[in-house]
């Protein structure tokens, strides 16, 4: 019988359509309900900030130690994307600017040479941080956990003056300093369901960087809790803490800094 026959290109039609109506109906099968197909959240981290930045200038080396900023509200984006029910996308960004202004006193050895001082330093301190993540979803029903890989941009960038006297003479430096890289990424996740409306989730994530310019590390974690007073729209109330250490070796250039606090959210999901 050929395959032009009026049977048999119904029978191809046939189970043409059956194959995209599978395919179709296991790509958007229900996932965990602790999951959503696609969600953006867009909020603040009001963050609880400690900095110690370490380094050479042509004025002598400037070490601030640890040095607790004022409190700082960062804006936050996060976004999740599932690609079929178990696998998916997770995008995290957040900014620091911010200028920070600590007392600079005590003794250091540089190159055999003693040096003691004190003095002032009025700096700005810019990080961008963003992470991109693929990520597997292990489990069914209302608990799911998640591990993920990807990769994580960041930027620093350091301005300011230090100031002061140094062996006994008096003397001020202006400097700039700007470095990005990227670094793998691993991340770990945690997602509870207690309801339609109400959801709890814990993550973990690392960040290691060997070679290249500028070497470190950066950690982060956070727990969640999310409620939707409508099926598209929730709330998101976060504790949240990242340890951010980078390390330039040209100049032994040392930027320190410890962000924890809370953070809250608007969270669409679709």
């Amino acid at each position: 019988m050929s395959l032009r026959t009026p049977p048999a290109r119904h029978a191809i039609y046939a189970a043409t359509l059956l194959a995209l109506s599978t395919v179709t109906a296991l790509a958007w099968a229900d996932p965990s309900p602790a999951l959503d197909r696609a969600s953006v959240s867009v909020g603040a981290f009001y963050a609880d900030p400690r900095i110690n930045y370490e380094g050479d200038t042509n004025y002598g080396h400037i070490d601030s130690g640890s040095y607790k900023a004022d409190h700082a509200t960062l804006p936050r984006v996060k976004a999740q994307l599932l690609l079929g029910d178990t696998q998916g996308l997770d995008f995290d960004y957040y900014n620091y600017s911010k200028t920070y202004n600590p007392t600079l006193s005590g003794s250091t050895n540089r190159n055999g040479v003693p040096l003691t001082g004190n003095g002032k330093l009025d700096a700005k301190l810019k990080l961008d941080l963003a992470n991109l993540a693929y990520k597997w979803w292990l489990g069914s029903g209302n608990d799911v956990f998640g591990i993920g890989v990807g990769a994580a941009y960041y930027r620093a960038r350091i301005d300011g003056t230090a100031s002061g006297v140094l062996n006994g003479v008096a003397g001020n430096a202006r400097y700039s300093e700007s470095e990005n890289a990227y670094a793998p990424l691993l991340e770990l996740g945690w997602r509870h369901a207690f309801s339609q409306n109400v959801r709890m989730y814990v993550d973990a994530n690392g960040i290691k960087k060997n070679g290249g310019s500028i070497q470190g590390h950066i950690y982060g974690g956070a727990i969640g809790v999310e409620w939707y007073p409508t099926p598209a729209v929730g709330l998101v109330a976060e504790y949240s803490a990242s340890k951010i250490s980078l390390h330039r070796q040209r100049d032994a250039m040392d930027v320190n800094v410890r962000l924890n606090g809370p953070a809250a959210y608007v969270k669409l999901r679709f």
